[in-house]
């Protein structure tokens, strides 16, 4: 049905909290328990990322821990690059997949590589990480 009187409806562009972002992004729980059961506390820190990265990959055996486990992988590895990387901040493509935006203009999809390192631990997180933070 058509109502004249409505007009047209606009939608509002989206704009998405930064900071709330990568709060609930940074979360994390599976992957910091797994973490944790192996004596890795995760700070945000570079060197946790170089300490996931020697942690035996015991849940490669489980396909649903696997999957759950590479987003958080992939979303732990945005959030020290964002509180770590000068200029880095969480961007939400239109797809609404969370990516981490470098000061340089280049996008970083975090969740693509947090897979890649929970099924083969290829490449290791903290190579990542030296690869953004030199760009």
């Amino acid at each position: 049905m058509n109502f004249p009187f409505l007009g047209k409806r606009r939608e509002q562009p989206r704009v998405h909290d930064a900071e709330g972002i990568g709060e609930l992004l940074a979360d994390c729980d599976l992957l910091r328990s797994q973490a944790l059961r192996e004596g890795v506390r995760l700070d945000d820190s570079a060197r946790s990322l170089e300490q996931l990265d020697q942690v035996l990959p015991r849940w490669r055996a489980d396909e649903e821990i696997l999957t759950w486990l590479g987003n958080d992988a992939g979303l732990y590895l945005g959030t020290v690059i964002v509180r770590t990387v000068p200029g880095a901040v969480w961007a939400i493509r239109p797809d609404g997949q969370p990516v981490v935006r470098l000061a340089s203009g280049r996008e970083f999809d975090v969740v693509v590589n947090g897979h890649a390192w929970a099924e083969d631990g290829v490449p290791e997180l903290s190579q990542l990480y030296g690869e953004v933070a030199e760009a």
